[in-house]
């Protein structure tokens, strides 16, 4: 067994530096020749007073307490480190080193001495000294090039790269930077479509009325797929089966593109005043009288839709400009309190450009700019064909209105101006725009009926003009999906289109009474001769159209008659080739059996069986 360790020396007192962070540097131990002489003794006492100090001491870091001293003995060990060919330490050299030299390359230790002790003028002789009297590597800074030789050898210089080399890295870094833009171009679209998606769900926020199964989803699809859709003519009564029993919100906007454009190859005849066909982009680019009034209103439309309550955001800026392009393109009416709300449903179902152009269907072909006039004559004439059609539909409730004066303007007008949009929710506006596009403007007037007829008992119950009015406007549109789901499905039944006609008449022939009533005999005979005049002029324009008619009968007349005799002699063409034809395989026939042909019946050409034929 070895012997004991002899006493240990006195312990060696910290000084006063080691609250820096190169404490270390300092704890050195004495120079002298007795020490030299008791290595090993001296490193385990010395240990086990460095622990006691590191324990003690406030201005230590806390984890590193828990470290292993370092060994002062540990120089040796880094000459070892860097020779091969040294003989292996004694037994009782690995007994006491062993331990210490697996916990003294902690690398907790190291990277607190990195951090505490910035690792610069590497090339000064006292900082490898320091370190190496502490017996330990000294740390290398992350920043310093990796020698292969060892951490103290001296870095060669890089070549230099030759032209060949520099230029093969020079197109290295163009195709990377290259391939870079390209990442962004990516990245930028792949943003675009992520804003696009966010959007439409945005748009869509929304609650359906009728919820669209998905057979007919699959319908609607099949409809919307057809090749050569805009010129190929459905079948109405598959189209309003369709509507009737819903209508896909994602596809919302596309079938009423595609219902405008069956509604235009219905009604391709039909005289209707259209304005000028100036590009969308083009009317952006003007400015309008109106500005101020769009400007005014785009708060007020849909404030609580998230699309559009921000201010000046892209839902406002979308609606401002569909209505300024329309003030443009229609210098008659202009911008009108409503037209907001009408653009604003569209731009919820499709693009900036197709919603312009959806309201430019809406106001012309289907007639609705007529209500937007300045004068609001239409306007007038809607309001008194709604109370005649509550006269003779819902007669107590035209008398409950009258007996408390409340007018259909009251209610009424917003409902025809808005389409519904101002007050009622949008799932239900989104139905009836679906039927607007079906069957026309009548729609409007078919909701307001139902509406009214089907909580006809409520309103009943009011007593007075305030809460009437207010039952209608603010009660009414919130009274359930169910209620609205069966609205819907009353104006699928309804027809008042007859009444509609009717009642416009009645309203001019009582204007004219009205304005007859106050004039006197001269001003009745000179309106009527002028009325006479302007018939008589009808008249005459009417027989030049009548004989312009006549003659393009005449000459349709005889292109047809030359039809006729073309397929007669077509159809005797055909015969006597049949005939020749049959001749033919018979005569081929009886060559190939071998049989002569009969010297009494000869061949008939072409031209006589033509002559036989007729």
């Amino acid at each position: 067994m070895p012997a004991p360790p002899p006493p240990p020396p006195p312990p060696v007192h910290l000084k006063p530096s080691a609250s820096s962070p190169n404490f270390l540097k300092h704890l050195r131990p004495n120079s002298s020749g007795e020490q030299n002489k008791r290595t090993v003794p001296k490193s385990t006492s010395y240990r086990s007073t460095l622990r006691k100090k590191l324990h003690s001491s406030s201005s230590v870091p806390n984890f590193l307490k828990f470290l292993a001293p370092v060994d002062e003995n540990n120089t040796s060990d880094f000459r070892n480190r860097k020779s091969d060919c040294k003989p292996k330490t004694s037994e009782a050299d690995s007994f006491y080193e062993s331990p210490v030299r697996t916990r003294r390359h902690s690398w907790r230790q190291q990277i607190f001495l990195r951090v505490a002790t910035p690792q610069k003028g590497c090339d000064s002789t006292s900082w490898h000294d320091d370190y190496c009297e502490l017996g330990d590597l000294p740390p290398r800074s992350p920043l310093l090039p990796v020698c292969e030789d060892g951490p103290f050898r001296t870095i060669k210089e890089e070549r230099k790269r030759t032209s060949k080399e520099l230029r093969e890295l020079w197109q290295k870094a163009i195709l990377q930077q290259i391939l870079l833009l390209r990442m962004e171009k990516e990245n930028q679209k792949l943003q675009a479509s992520e804003n696009n998606l966010l959007n439409k769900r945005l748009k869509l926020d929304y609650e359906e009325i009728t919820p669209c199964l998905k057979e007919v989803t699959l319908i609607w699809e099949k409809m919307l797929g057809t090749p050569g859709r805009s010129k190929t003519k459905f079948d109405m009564e598959k189209i309003h089966s369709a509507v009737g029993k819903g209508v896909p919100r994602h596809h919302r906007g596309e079938i009423w593109k595609f219902l405008a454009e069956q509604y235009q190859l219905n009604h391709q005849y039909t005289n209707k005043q259209q304005p000028k066909d100036t590009p969308y982009k083009e009317l952006l680019k003007q400015l309008t009288s109106q500005q101020h009034a769009i400007l005014i209103d785009l708060g007020r439309t849909f404030p609580t839709h998230p699309y559009f309550s921000a201010q000046l955001g892209a839902g406002q800026l979308s609606l401002y400009n569909i209505l300024k392009a329309y003030s443009l393109l229609d210098q008659e009416v202009g911008y009108c309190q409503g037209l907001s709300f009408v653009a604003g449903v569209l731009l919820l179902h499709m693009s900036e450009e197709e919603a312009f152009r959806m309201l430019r269907f809406l106001m012309f072909d289907m007639g609705l700019r007529k209500q937007y006039r300045p004068d609001m004559t239409i306007l007038q004439i809607q309001m008194y064909q709604l109370s005649r059609l509550l006269h003779d539909y819902h007669r107590d409730l035209y008398n409950h209105f009258e007996a408390h004066e409340i007018g259909p303007s009251l209610y009424a007008a917003p409902w025809f101006l808005t389409m519904f949009a101002s007050q009622f929710p949008l799932g239900f506006v989104a139905r009836v725009f679906d039927l607007l596009f079906l069957q026309g403007s009548e729609v409007i007037f078919k909701v307001a009926l139902s509406l009214l007829g089907s909580h006809k008992p409520l309103i009943l119950q009011h007593e007075n003009l305030e809460t009437i009015v207010d039952f209608i406007k603010c009660i009414l549109p919130n009274l359930g999906l169910v209620q609205m789901e069966k609205t819907i499905n009353q104006v699928f039944e309804m027809d008042i289109s007859k009444q509609l006609q009717a009642y416009e008449v009645e309203y001019h022939v009582l204007q004219d009474e009205l304005i007859d009533s106050s004039l006197s005999d001269n001003q009745r005979m000179d309106k009527l001769e002028n009325a006479n005049s302007s018939l008589r002029k009808q008249n005459f324009s009417l027989l030049e159209e009548l004989q312009v008619a006549n003659a393009k009968i005449q000459n349709l007349e005889g292109m047809v008659e030359t039809l006729l005799n073309n397929e007669s002699k077509l159809k005797q063409t055909i015969l006597t080739l049949e005939l020749e034809r049959k001749t033919l395989l018979e005569t081929v026939k009886e060559l190939r059996t071998g049989s002569p042909v009969p010297s009494g019946k000869p061949l008939l050409t072409r031209q006589e069986h033509m002559d036989a034929a007729n």
